[in-house]
């Protein structure tokens, strides 16, 4: 970049390109060094045109800023916004000063830039699961053209991805913002395009709706959730789209029909691990005679108290110390805990313990339940799916859990989501809108409200995982402090 020169107390800057980062941060550079104060640059992107002349770097001058924070405005500078350039010089100018912005989760620049990171990956997100070759021409003439409209300017960020997904063919993406092209050997990025340069057919388009029809499961749609991961925008440019409609009217019957034709007993080695915990006849639990937790787990082995016990492999009682001063209650056990017979020992398990601990809560110290004892499924072939526990079972178990409490008499219940919150209050509850709420009930038990871990699990941005799961730390860090109050 060639240097600038000051007009009227202020520095015009000229980027080559709305993606040009490297002129960015070289002017972003020299201005800091020479105490250019953020208000005193006006940015702009004008392409070929002749640079102002930029003030040198003073002898010896150095400007220290965090290390992460280039790798975060590369992302943030490729939003659409165009105050971006501005705003994240003015990020720079602060982290001179303040070595911890980044860290200030509450500052309204650092949100800000996170908020303009996400928006960015998500963008790229979306072009990786929506872009749509068509082929043109034949033999030596053969390649592969794509139309795709990203809400920001991410052609360049995303290129190499398509490289690397298809390097044995030549393709063309078009956008209205720039364009990029591989011709087997070579990428090019070139000016944006109109939707009109771009094919709207090919011959294997009724192959792929062939496909796509096949591989639908109306027994999982949630057209909520498919639309916020597949914007409506994005349809026109999809060979498939057009099916959806259709899809969406017939899931209900579709999905019934598909219901009808799964298998409906365990699969055989669930059946043999069942044969060797549970007796030929039902034997009644001697419920009244427990008076330790010990008793109390052998009485539960032989719970009949509702249905559940008949597909499950075992009861999974509770686990941890009888004198424990906070009792964590879940839903119920997975597929892992009903073959292992213990509680939290599956991958929301493996989350669990590993946030208590970054919290400093001792595991070993803490009791740990299900509201529910039993495993509840719906077998999918080899596979056993969890099925939510309903309010009839749910209160079929609340025995247990009372049972629990009235042997460990903990001060402090920790309800992981909405079916431990309805045991331990004996009502439904909004638990996103309660969370991090402590509620008394009338035996003066404290119930503190939040997430069960495996809501974690089910996150599929890594950056919202990540957000979500400092959340949960957060909540085990009060609960922490609860505990000892």
């Amino acid at each position: 970049m060639r240097p600038a020169e000051l007009d009227l107390a202020r520095y015009r800057v000229r980027l080559d390109s709305e993606t040009d980062f490297a002129g960015w941060r070289d002017a972003a550079r020299r201005l800091a060094l020479n105490e250019v104060r953020p208000e005193d640059v006006d940015w702009h992107v004008a392409p070929g045109s002749e640079q102002a002349q930029l003030p040198e770097v003073p002898a010896g001058a150095q400007l220290v800023v965090p290390r992460d924070f280039l790798g975060h405005a590369e992302t943030a500078f490729c939003h659409s916004d165009p105050g971006r350039f501005a705003f994240l010089y003015r990020m720079l100018w602060r982290l001179r000063d303040e070595a911890k912005l980044l860290e200030i989760a509450s500052d309204s620049d650092t949100r800000r830039l996170e908020a303009m990171e996400k928006a960015v990956r998500r963008d790229s997100h979306k072009m990786h699961a929506f872009v749509r070759f068509r082929k043109i021409g034949d033999g030596a003439d053969e390649r592969y053209v794509a139309w795709f409209e990203p809400d920001h300017f991410i052609v360049e960020r995303n290129a190499d991805f398509f490289v690397r997904r298809f390097t044995g063919m030549r393709w063309t993406i078009l956008t209205p913002y720039a364009s990029a092209d591989w011709d087997g050997e070579r990428l090019a990025i070139g000016p944006g395009a109109a939707k009109g340069d771009a094919p709207d057919q090919d011959d294997t388009e009724a192959l792929w709706r062939t496909y796509f029809e096949n591989i639908f499961n109306p027994a999982r749609l949630k057209v909520k959730a498919m639309q916020k991961e597949m914007p409506k925008k994005y349809w026109r440019n999809l060979p498939e789209a057009s099916l959806i409609p259709d899809m969406i009217a017939g899931a209900d019957k579709a999905a019934k029909d598909m219901i009808a034709k799964m298998p409906t007993t365990p699969a055989p080695h669930h059946a043999k691990v069942q044969a060797r915990h549970w007796p030929k006849q039902p034997v009644e639990a001697p419920e009244d005679d427990a008076s330790t937790i010990p008793e109390l787990r052998e009485a539960a082995k032989g719970c009949r108290r509702c249905p559940l016990w008949r597909d499950a492999t075992q009861t999974v009682f509770g686990e941890g110390p009888d004198n424990a001063k906070v009792i964590f209650v879940g839903e119920q056990p997975g597929d892992q805990e009903d073959l292992a017979g213990k509680p939290f020992v599956g991958p929301a398990g493996k989350v669990f313990d590993a946030i208590l601990d970054d919290a400093g809560v001792d595991r070993q110290k803490v009791y740990v339940t299900n509201a529910v004892k039993h495993f509840k499924f719906e077998p999918r072939g080899k596979r056993r799916i969890h099925s939510k526990p309903n309010s009839g079972e749910i209160q079929a178990c609340r025995w247990w859990i009372d049972q629990e409490f009235e042997l460990i008499k903990p001060n402090l219940a920790v309800a992981l989501g909405a079916t431990a919150a309805m045991s331990l209050l004996g009502k439904a509850i909004p638990v996103t809108k309660m969370r991090g709420q402590v509620i008394e009930r009338e035996d003066g038990l404290r119930v503190f409200i939040t997430i069960h871990p495996s809501f974690i699990l089910r996150i599929r941005e890594p950056a919202d995982k990540e957000a979500e799961r400092e959340r949960f730390l957060q909540d085990m860090k009060l609960v922490k402090r609860l505990m000892a109050a």
